[in-house]
């Protein structure tokens, strides 16, 4: 597997033929590119830097960690070690540390052979699309010139996981007394890694019974990591078979959430931020407060911006990717945002995805709503979407593809901020269409109130493009 390079950072499989892959000199090299980058931005050489590193648990993070700390210490960086972090916790640590930056090692979701380098600026927030290629551009010259001997860096441990959990537990929003009145029993499936550690405390903080399955952090992760109810199994079976309230499964950085009902049936990720949403837009509208803004991502489900309307809000769609919803997030001023793929957003907090605080919003929701899960899902408006692909032999196909399909729908409301999203208002229905940034694919999601719909409208603009393929 090549190198996948990205404004965010970068990431890659561990090991294989020289050449492919995220390998140490790759790792030394955009560490580097990242500090004299830094440096170009904030001040000139010689200046103390203090930079953030923490990692989830998987199997390679220990030699990405020590290549990445050697090589803060060589650019004379001082180098605060969080250790086993989640990535909201090393967002957090930025700040908290009063670091100018920080590296989170994890490849998220991505199986166990990968790993990845993911950058951070000052705010614990990941860096802009300018500062990202401005990093992949000095990387590429690999023109190095480290600190001499007196200037090294230095490293200091600090486990900021405690404090994380403070925080959470200090936000308004979160009514502790309400969780622990309601006696919860949850099952928390943590893939064996970072969540394992800090989701168990946090919920025992919050009084609440915690079953863990998959919670030691040993990186060698029990089932494919991505918190998707094909994966989850086992979390479902456990849930049912100890009569709990609700299963919670994290993936590996513990930035993606996802529940599990009483019943054993999966709440659907995509209801993490809705569910969230709803809660903080009705706090938010008793309060008096204004403007009600929330904001996804093109790709995410409606059902976001039908809850917002309920409560008299706005809803705004941001191009797909966690750095464009924040800053669309920052510009509108949103009271909650994220993705469908069960990232929350809550600005209370901080600009960044975090499973700690969606499970503490989501149960403090529960607790006042005084119902089971799966009831309270029946709440919330019912959408089903479909996710599906077209692969192509050549990438010059895609902008093709793209642009016949705003000719042939020009008729219904069509968004290009991301590709191209095609809305029927009438039928509450959407396909979303975009080019993937690393194969020759067209991504296609679409969604309707019914799972049908939904795959017939996918098949529809499939069997489109197929005659545009056919009359290339």
């Amino acid at each position: 597997m090549s190198l996948i390079k990205s404004i965010s950072g970068i990431r890659g499989t561990i090991g294989g033929p020289e050449g492919e892959g995220l390998t140490p000199v790759d790792i030394v090299k955009f560490t580097y590119a990242y500090c004299h980058c830094l440096r170009a931005r904030k001040a000139p050489f010689g200046k103390k830097y203090k930079i953030v590193v923490g990692r989830d648990a998987r199997l390679s993070g220990e030699m990405v960690e020590q290549l990445v700390c050697g090589t803060l210490i060589a650019c004379g960086v001082d180098v605060v070690k969080a250790g086993f972090a989640s990535t909201p916790t090393t967002e957090l640590a930025v700040t908290m540390a009063g670091a100018d930056g920080g590296i989170i090692l994890t490849a998220s979701h991505n199986p166990r052979q990968w790993n990845a380098l993911k950058l951070l600026n000052e705010l614990g927030e990941f860096l802009t699309a300018a500062q990202g290629q401005e990093i992949l551009d000095c990387a590429e010259k690999g023109d190095f010139a480290f600190a001499p001997v007196d200037e090294l860096g230095h490293i200091e441990c600090h486990d900021f996981t405690d404090e994380h959990i403070a925080a959470v537990l200090a936000l308004p929003a979160v009514d502790a007394e309400a969780i622990r009145k309601a006696g919860f029993k949850v099952v928390v499936d943590a893939v064996n890694s970072v969540g394992g550690i800090i989701m168990p405390r946090l919920l025992e903080r919050l009084g609440v019974q915690c079953i863990g399955i998959n919670c030691y952090p040993t990186g060698d992760f029990a089932h494919n990591p991505e918190p998707i109810p094909q994966n989850l199994t086992q979390l479902c079976e456990t849930v049912v078979r100890e009569k709990a309230d609700l299963g919670i499964s994290v993936d590996p950085d513990v930035d993606r959430l996802a529940f599990i009902c009483e019943d054993g049936e999966a709440f659907v990720e995509e209801y993490t931020l809705v569910s969230v949403a709803d809660y903080l837009l009705e706090r938010a509208e008793k309060e008096g407060i204004k403007p009600l803004v929330t904001v996804s991502n093109l790709s995410s489900s409606r059902a976001l911006r039908d809850v917002t309307e309920k409560h008299g809000g706005t809803w705004y769609a941001a191009a797909v990717g966690e750095v464009n919803v924040t800053t669309l997030m920052h510009e509108k001023g949103a009271l909650i945002g994220g993705e469908g793929n069960g990232g929350v957003i809550y600005p209370e907090s901080h600009y960044g995805r975090d499973a700690m605080v969606g499970v503490a919003l989501f149960l403090s929701h529960l607790a006042h709503k005084g119902m089971s899960v799966s009831s309270f899902k029946k709440t919330l408006p019912a959408y089903f979407i479909a996710k599906n692909r077209i692969d192509l032999s050549d990438t010059a196909l895609i902008d093709r593809i793209l642009d016949e399909m705003k000719r042939h729908y020009a008729s219904e409301r069509i968004n290009t901020v991301d590709g191209v999203k095609i809305d029927f208002e009438a039928r509450r229905e959407w396909v979303h269409l975009r080019r993937s940034n690393t194969e020759p694919i067209i991504r296609i999601y679409s969604e309707a109130p019914t799972e049908e719909a939904a795959q017939r409208l996918a098949d529809e603009v499939i069997a489109l493009a197929k005659k545009i393929i056919e009359t290339k």
